[in-house]
């Protein structure tokens, strides 16, 4: 099996093939097809964005494609940013840059009142075949970045039970806890049913 990583973040291809790489499929991204270019994402919610981005590149190339959307969501800001995480400080935002807005707009928010998730939907498009999967981690702002790791807002989403935030931990302990790791370990059995040859179950993977 032939499937396109529908993106061009090579901080989220190496944890997906953390997850995936194994398996009997030859893994590309848009690094293999320049010619599908920028796709906006207008969806109003994770999902919507995960199904447009796979159903895009699936037309373009032919092939199945695997596409993710993953937001912040902070309880203080009313769930902000979430589908606007990646550029919540503006459409070339850095990682930084966004980081420092959501810093700015919790700078009076006191340390209880700092909880927030990540959020993410993973989804599998092959023609009329379409399927998502999702995955979450709780966490809690911080009020300055902590650690040199990870990508997005790693530096600022501390996990009380690891006493560590995202960008502290490494790759493989990250993945055994955070929201894209939950969602590829159902993206994987999703995988390996679609190999076997298995019917889906819908109530097994999707949201």
């Amino acid at each position: 099996m032939d499937i396109v990583l529908a993106t061009h973040n090579k901080h989220k291809v190496e944890e997906i093939r953390s997850f995936v790489g194994d398996m009997p499929i030859t893994w590309m991204t848009l690094e293999d097809f320049p010619h599908v270019g920028d796709i906006e994402e207008t969806g109003e919610t994770l999902l919507e964005n995960s199904l447009l981005k796979a159903r895009t590149v699936h037309t373009i190339t032919g092939l199945p494609a695997i596409a993710d959307d993953t937001g912040l969501e902070v309880d203080a800001l009313d769930g902000a940013p979430g589908v606007h995480s990646a550029r919540w400080a503006g459409e070339d935002a850095a990682f930084e840059d966004n980081i420092n807005k959501l810093l700015h707009e919790m700078k009076d928010v006191q340390p209880s009142d700092r909880t927030a998730r990540f959020r993410s939907v993973i989804s599998l498009v092959n023609g009329s075949d379409e399927s998502w999967v999702e995955g979450s981690a709780e966490g809690v702002i911080t009020e300055h970045p902590q650690g040199a790791g990870g990508f997005g807002y790693d530096p600022v989403f501390f996990l009380t039970e690891k006493s560590k935030t995202f960008a502290e931990l490494s790759l493989k302990d990250k993945n055994k806890i955070s929201h894209r790791g939950a969602a590829l370990k159902k993206l994987r059995l999703l995988l390996d049913n679609r190999l076997a040859g298995q019917p889906e179950n819908r109530e097994d993977v999707s949201l």
